[in-house]
């Protein structure tokens, strides 16, 4: 995978083509679900579909004229800083929130990479080419969100608030989480496994630690190098590292603390056992909502995935430990 930075020219055109052919094929799935429900959006997507084989032509044209006929096998998944799209044209029937919510992302993306693009290429015509996309994806962007004024409900038509919350969870809620997810299960196996291999507070409080901080390290570590953010706008890769591995650490401290309870009192392992029990018990569900609340994941589903795969590694921890 290649560093946007490090694209040529060339790449840099050959990966705009590809984007734009990609593009319009999703915008024609996405009207031809929306036909029967929603006819005149499903118009505008077409409208759309059709300006993305534009914006290829032009680029193809330019390429020819630069590059000659044969095109370098590069797209935007070769490229490290795009966001990792969920496929969910692939669904049938999906609410026009959901559409717009896509197709937001999908502009948003595809105006960040023209603009920078059109920054770094030496070649007159290329950089003025990139430039003019850069503006039409943003008039797409601004359509998508006109798009559904007049269907939605007024207290989700606020694009303000919409591009700002979008941001919020780009930035902080998907990194925050995956580290408290992180935090939360990945340290219960070590933790109650050395407190029932031990029956001692102390030590399990040290290994609780270690392994807490050693995850929040890795974990923040792994987020500020998965993506410079040039080009999903996900923010500064240190601000974004540095809140996974907070959380990550925060997240498994939670259930470690309560192993400060002294040796020296009576019954302190089960004392201390039984609070972080609690702890893990809250923090579990906790996740589970603020994935519901902010990833678009239903809540009966989030806390299946998390609740119930909690309590297995917890289960793991303590047979490990006891045995």
């Amino acid at each position: 995978m290649k560093n946007f930075a490090d694209l040529t020219e060339r790449e840099v055109l050959a990966v705009a083509i590809s984007s734009e052919e990609e593009d319009s094929r999703i915008y024609m799935t996405f009207a031809e679900d929306l036909a029967k429900r929603y006819p005149d959006s499903a118009k505008v997507f077409e409208e759309m579909a059709e300006e993305e084989r534009g914006h290829r032509h032009r680029l193809l044209e330019l390429y020819e004229n630069r590059f000659g006929p044969h095109l370098p096998p590069i797209r935007r998944e070769d490229v490290k800083g795009f966001l990792r799209r969920r496929p969910i044209w692939l669904t049938k029937n999906l609410p026009l929130d959901t559409i717009r919510k896509e197709v937001e992302t999908m502009e948003l993306e595809a105006e960040r990479f023209y603009a920078k693009a059109s920054e770094k290429a030496e070649d007159v015509g290329v950089r003025r080419l990139l430039g003019d996309l850069a503006e039409e994806e943003k008039h797409h962007e601004r359509l998508a969100v006109k798009l559904t004024g007049e269907i939605l409900k007024p207290d989700v038509r606020e694009e303000e608030d919409k591009t700002r919350r979008r941001m919020f969870v780009l930035q902080y809620v998907q990194p925050g989480l995956a580290g408290l997810m992180d935090g939360s299960v990945s340290t219960l196996a070590p933790l109650f496994a050395a407190a029932f291999a031990t029956h001692q507070n102390w030590q399990t409080f040290l290994v609780g630690m270690a392994a807490s901080i050693g995850a929040g390290i890795s974990m923040g570590f792994a987020e500020a190098l998965s993506d410079d953010g040039s080009l999903t706008g996900r923010g500064s890769p240190w601000l974004r590292g540095l809140t996974c591995g907070l959380m990550t650490t925060l997240g498994g401290i939670g259930h470690t603390l309560p192993y400060l309870v002294p040796d020296s009192w009576p019954n302190a392992f089960w004392i201390a056992t039984a609070i972080a029990c609690i702890i893990v018990f809250f923090e579990l569900w906790a996740i589970a909502f603020i994935r519901a609340r902010y990833m678009d994941t239903p809540f009966l589903h989030a806390v299946f995935q998390i609740v119930l795969g909690g309590a297995i590694v917890l289960a793991v921890g303590i047979l490990i430990g006891a045995s």
